[in-house]
């Protein structure tokens, strides 16, 4: 079964003046990625640019409109997922555990509809 670790965290955790905390979580998660192509399990993934490059379109009302950025104000914005293969809930939560924050955050684990159920 397919899983969508999504990666939640305080988008600003990655700045500092030296772009050291950048490079630092570059690195785990390019190791982390490796670990999970080792294992036969990565099937896609990808980090995102931060909220300020986002637009967000909402319907409401039947109306559909455009808004600059996340709808939603948080402290934490979605930054990036990974797309793995798990034999079940239990080890995509487990491989979720490994996964490299920046800082705090979370990651949220979700099944990908595969249309044959």
């Amino acid at each position: 079964m397919q899983y969508a670790l999504l990666i939640y965290e305080d988008e600003t955790a990655y700045r500092d003046e030296n772009g050291r905390a950048w490079k630092e979580i570059i690195a785990q998660h390019q190791a982390f990625a490796a670990e999970l192509v080792e294992k036969g399990l990565l099937r896609g993934g990808a980090g995102l640019k931060t909220t300020n490059t986002a637009t967000t379109v909402r319907w409401a009302g039947g109306q559909c409109g455009l808004h600059d950025g996340p709808f939603a104000e948080s402290k934490e914005q979605l930054g990036g997922f990974y797309l793995i293969e798990a034999a079940d809930l239990d080890e995509a939560l487990a491989w979720a555990r490994k996964l490299p924050l920046a800082g705090d955050g979370s990651v949220e684990v979700r099944p990908i509809i595969d249309g044959t159920t």
